[in-house]
């Protein structure tokens, strides 16, 4: 990459980081309103004893660092989790335009589609995540406009010169993944949810934007990393073979491990193997 572009991209992903811890702080609304029914709407108020919260609050990050973890009306304790989706969300955003290919590789208006993309699908894998480790669910109110969103996205960004290549390859990621999940859940109905699988495709859409070496390695490392945090939890006792085990965390996890590291695995092992 060229000295110009590098530092081009590199004020982008601050901006983008920026901009993912105010995101971040939204999605924690998210994830407690959509699955409890409540407006987004709705000013926000402590629980505990229903003061506002301030705006100088609400500076993600810093706000709950400020308050030390506590209400300025009550002091009631304000979950660490709140600080930590916003700074992942943070993390998430700043990492996109230094792992997927942008403007300076596609024609600028291509690019920035890309990217916005998967800052959209950055969004939905952090409310998805929490709303399945809350309440074992993975609302098709999330989910189903993410595939409407992502493939607007994705086709304008073909459209406008990013080439068609990658979006057949997109649209085959996605048939392929929700396809395998469909085929787990069939065969195993109480071991995949529906949810699951509607993720699935979507998680697919995105990889195979990016290649078959990301879909891959995407779509194995969900399981590797559901295997492994599902037996340390048999092993300290958490949970035993009959507990439920939310999935989605885990598949999405493993999307972005296909997003920041899959091209450099594929390599690896298309090395070794001669594939990809």
């Amino acid at each position: 990459m060229m000295p110009g572009l590098a530092a081009a991209t590199g004020v982008v992903a601050l901006l983008a980081g920026a901009f993912g811890l105010v995101i971040g702080s939204f999605l924690n609304v998210v994830a407690y309103r959509v699955p409890a029914g409540v407006s987004l709407l709705r000013e926000s108020r402590c629980p505990h004893c229903d003061a506002s919260i301030r705006p100088w609050h609400n500076v993600p990050v810093l706000g709950w660092v400020v308050l030390r973890g506590r209400c300025a009306a009550c002091a009631a304790p304000i979950p660490v989790r709140y600080a930590i989706v916003e700074a992942a969300t943070g993390v998430l955003f700043a990492l996109v335009p230094l792992v997927v290919p942008g403007p300076g590789t596609l024609p600028a208006g291509a690019g920035w589609l890309v990217w916005a993309a998967f800052w959209c699908l950055a969004a939905s894998s952090v409310v998805l995540a929490l709303i399945d480790l809350d309440t074992r669910r993975l609302p098709d109110v999330i989910v189903l406009p993410g595939y409407l969103v992502g493939a607007l996205l994705l086709g304008l960004a073909a459209l406008l010169g990013a080439g068609w290549e990658p979006l057949l390859r997109a649209g085959a990621g996605m048939l392929a993944l929700y396809g395998f999940y469909r085929l787990l859940r069939w065969l195993r109905p109480d071991g995949m949810g529906g949810g699951d699988v509607k993720v699935a495709g979507l998680v697919g859409l995105h990889l195979g934007w990016l290649g078959w070496g990301p879909l891959a390695v995407g779509g194995l490392a969900g399981f590797v990393l559901g295997g492994v945090a599902g037996v340390t939890l048999l092993a300290l006792g958490r949970a035993t073979r009959r507990s439920t085990f939310p999935f989605g965390p885990w598949l999405l996890a493993g999307a972005w491990a296909g997003v920041l590291a899959g091209v450099p695995i594929a390599q690896w092992y298309g090395g070794v193997s001669g594939l990809f």
